[in-house]
């Protein structure tokens, strides 16, 4: 006989949805921990918490996307500083990941979604 119910994992608890202000919570952090640490903290809580709400899913999903591609520039700046304009890249791309960054974040305390410009979809 066939059974029509996945088996499930006894030692694995569904994931709780977290409550709104949690959610603003964690978009906040997630966002400001992209000036510091590039695409770790976006990598983290959209592995983490992407199942735990809609809005902390959009939010983790729009930061890692906006890290990744601004991980390219800083490589192209990078490459690009051996002809010197390089310095000039890699000075506008941090510029861009502060501010954007920044201002994802007040976005997100406000609970009001966020779309990064300059931003490659790597992950829809």
């Amino acid at each position: 006989m066939t059974d029509a119910t996945p088996p499930t994992n006894p030692y694995q608890a569904p994931a709780q949805p977290l409550s709104p202000s949690d959610e603003r919570l964690w978009a906040t952090l997630i966002h400001i921990g992209g000036i510091f640490f590039s695409f770790i903290p976006p990598l983290i809580g959209y592995l983490v918490l992407k199942d735990r709400g809609a809005f902390i899913r959009a939010h983790s999903l729009t930061a890692l996307n906006f890290q990744l591609t601004m991980l390219i520039a800083i490589v192209v700046g990078y490459l690009l500083t051996l002809v010197l304009i390089g310095f000039l890249v890699l000075l506008a791309a941090y510029i861009v990941i502060i501010i954007f960054s920044i201002i994802a974040a007040i976005a997100a305390n406000k609970g009001e979604q966020y779309k990064y410009p300059l931003t490659i979809q790597f992950i829809k």
